[in-house]
This record gives C-alpha cells, sequence and structure tokens, in this order.
C-alpha cells in the first residue's frame, strides 16, 4: 500500500491576512503533512500589482497559529537574501514551530518583481544556479553547526561565519524547487533533504533518472531526498462543476483561464479522477505532493482531498 503525504499551498495573492491565517489552521485541522507560502514580492498570476503578503512573515504567524504541520517556502528566493540571514531566519522558525521548519530554496525566476524592487537578477539563469548552489552548500553547513569562509572568487563574502542557536531539529531539511538538467538537479543531490518538480509522470520519471546520474556522480544516496510534486486541482462530484469552480477563482485572480491550464495541471473532476494521476506520481517515486490552492480558498477541495482522495491512492 502506498502512503501518500500531502502538503497545500495557498496562493498568497488576491487574499485578505484574516483568510490567509484562517486556510493555514484549516489544513492543521484536516491533517496535512505541511503547509507552504510562496516567496514572491509581486502576485505571479494575473495584475502582478494585486495584493501579496510576504512568505516568511506568513509562515511565523502559522508557525505560532498551528502544532504538528510543517511549515516552509515553496520555494525561498536565493536571490532576495543574503544565505547567512536564511539560515539565521529559518532557525528562528524552527524555534518558532517548536521543529518544524523546511528550508525551500531555488534560483528565483520572476524578473519583473526584481526590477521593481531594486534587487540584482544576475546575468541569466545559469549564474543565479551558481549562486543557489553557493548558498545553499552553505545553508547545509551553517544549519549543521559549521563554520563558514567564502572562497576569494566567491560570489558570496562570509568570513568565519558560524551561528546560534542550533535549530530545533538535528537535521532541518533543505527544498530545492526546479527541474534544471545540468545545475539545478546537481544542486539537489548534493544538498537536498526534498525535491519539489512540476510535470506529467512520465516527465517527472525522466527528472528523476537524471538526478540518480547527479547522485551517483556526487556519491549521494538518492533514497536520502524526498522527491514531491507540485499540482493544482478542483474536487468535485463531475468535472463540469470543478472547471467552473477553476475559472471562478482565476477570474478572483485576475487570471486569464487560458494562462492557467497545463499539461500536468490542473486536475479537475470527482476523487477518482484524481486519484489516478497521483497514483502515477506515486509509481515514479513521487510520494509527496503539494497542491497549490488560489484564493478564494476551496474548502471542499482541502477536505475531499485528504479524506477521499488519499484513501484511493494509498490502497492502490
Amino acid at each position: 500500500m502506498a502512503n501518500l503525504r500531502l502538503g497545500i499551498l495557498p496562493w498568497s495573492q488576491a487574499v485578505g491576512w484574516a483568510d490567509l491565517l484562517d486556510v493555514g489552521r484549516h489544513v492543521e485541522r484536516l491533517g496535512y503533512d505541511h503547509l507552504w507560502a510562496w516567496d514572491h514580492l509581486y502576485a505571479i498570476f494575473g495584475d502582478p500589482t494585486q495584493p501579496i503578503f510576504e512568505g516568511w512573515q506568513t509562515l511565523a504567524a502559522w508557525a505560532m497559529a498551528t502544532e504538528k504541520v510543517r511549515v516552509g517556502l515553496m520555494v525561498g528566493a536565493n536571490t532576495f537574501r543574503n544565505p547567512g540571514l536564511v539560515a539565521k531566519t529559518v532557525t528562528t522558525l524552527d524555534h518558532l514551530s517548536a521543529g518544524r521548519a523546511i528550508l525551500g530554496l531555488g534560483g528565483a525566476w520572476f524578473e519583473l518583481e526584481h526590477q521593481a524592487h531594486g534587487i540584482p537578477f544576475g546575468r541569466g539563469f545559469g549564474e543565479r544556479l551558481d549562486w543557489l548552489d553557493e548558498s545553499v552548500a552553505a545553508c547545509r553547513t551553517l544549519l549543521d553547526g559549521g563554520t563558514v569562509t567564502s572562497a576569494p572568487d566567491a560570489h558570496y563574502a562570509f568570513r568565519d561565519l558560524h551561528q546560534e542557536p542550533r535549530p530545533v531539529q538535528q537535521r532541518l531539511p533543505i527544498m530545492i524547487g526546479g527541474t534544471g538538467r545540468k545545475k539545478t538537479l546537481r544542486t539537489v543531490a548534493r544538498y537536498a533533504d526534498m525535491w519539489n518538480a512540476q510535470g506529467t509522470p512520465a516527465e517527472l520519471a525522466e527528472f528523476d533518472g537524471i538526478l540518480r546520474e547527479h547522485c551517483l556522480a556526487v556519491g549521494r544516496d538518492e533514497r536520502e531526498i524526498e522527491r514531491t510534486g507540485n499540482l493544482w486541482m478542483v474536487i468535485r462530484d463531475s468535472e463540469a462543476e470543478a472547471r467552473a469552480v477553476w475559472a471562478a477563482a482565476m477570474a478572483h485572480n485576475r487570471t486569464r483561464l487560458e494562462d492557467s491550464l497545463e499539461p500536468s495541471r490542473p486536475l479537475l473532476g470527482p476523487p477518482e479522477s484524481i486519484a489516478e494521476p497521483l497514483r502515477e506520481m506515486v509509481a515514479v517515486g513521487f510520494e509527496s505532493v503539494v497542491v497549490e490552492v488560489p484564493a478564494p480558498y476551496d474548502v471542499e477541495t482541502l477536505e475531499r482531498l485528504i479524506g477521499e482522495v488519499k484513501p484511493l491512492v494509498d490502497a492502490a
């Protein structure tokens, strides 16, 4: 039998704070494994200047409002902050949450929010991924109680950096998001405890094969890395009803419906039709799934995913 692990990422755009805080509490009450926030300063769907809340502050509030669910960014924009500050921030979150923090990191992709806020975006995606690799290495060392001094030609300039207190968790997990074949997956192989990817089950299997090659090259046991897939979905008794709910959510988020339709998501329909692609993801090694939920938050989907769909997948 499978043991599907589930997390929820409520979109932090086009929503009021009271609803964003409340959905975190509801995710915990329903028994989900993890709860995620975006790390964006501009809305990433529809009008970029519509309301959006900052990720780390959201996680801190959720940590104080919950007791069991794990909390993390999906995923932190490495360009936004110095890695030493990130390590200190996630350690503080681990103490706030009594050992439930996950450090999510990625290379960053949304150029507009960087330009608007005056944040350096680098010369291209390759350079940002080099920064990410250096950053994750530093965070791993700091979180494990080590000391970091940067090489002379490094992007960062750490000098005998050591931090106390240590996290509550003996090994605070690092999540890396992305599917870049040469650089991102190599960084995952070196440092990640969790990896998040998006795609069809066949695409996920392909990416996983590349990750295994990188793990072999760096001497890492690939079984140490938890695979997580990223999905959108609406669960209703009919596909037509589910499509109507999704369309209304996209309108609320000022997003054209056609811009929200991808080959692997959203999944729209009754529980059995949702369970089948989840079974396929589990079959290729992705036993954790993170479901993004746009505002206004679809409570029926949250309840039916864990109450009806998960039992169908676990019974396979």
